[in-house]
């Protein structure tokens, strides 16, 4: 990403021009093809709020480090061909972050509306919080 930025709107939409941005039902169907959701929203935010079933925890702060695969603490499913859709709680988080994973060449873009938008959209939420870097069970 190159800066400065005059406001963090325009830090935002710059990250945005840098991915993909997925709307539920489009995320859903990736998923379904083999995408893997990962959430970062902290444990508070995900008790409070719930979690998607099938998504991987990894609160935002060590993101980079656990999904690039030559990292020395990435988790097994860190893969150069992994697609992945990033959730936070709104969808603006979630922007940013999957914009750093593509700057270091990971396939990653974020969930429109976040978890507010997959729940709002009828798609599964379970009771949170799942320990960090562990898949929510259904």
């Amino acid at each position: 990403m190159s800066g400065p930025f005059e406001s963090v709107d325009a830090l935002l939409e710059h990250a945005r021009s840098s991915i993909s941005r997925y709307t539920p039902a489009e995320a859903a169907r990736l998923v379904a093809d083999g995408a893997l959701l990962v959430d970062i929203r902290p444990a508070w935010q995900r008790e409070d709020d719930g979690e998607v079933p099938g998504s991987l925890i990894v609160e935002r702060n060590h993101l980079e480090w656990r999904l690039h695969p030559e990292s020395g603490a990435a988790l097994p499913q860190a893969a150069h061909d992994q697609q992945w859709i990033v959730l936070c709680t709104e969808g603006y988080t979630s922007s940013l972050a999957a914009a750093a994973l593509t700057s270091l060449g990971l396939r990653a873009g974020d969930l429109e509306g976040g978890l507010y938008g997959w729940r709002d959209a009828g798609l599964p939420v379970v009771p949170g919080a799942t320990p960090i870097e562990q898949v929510v069970r259904a």
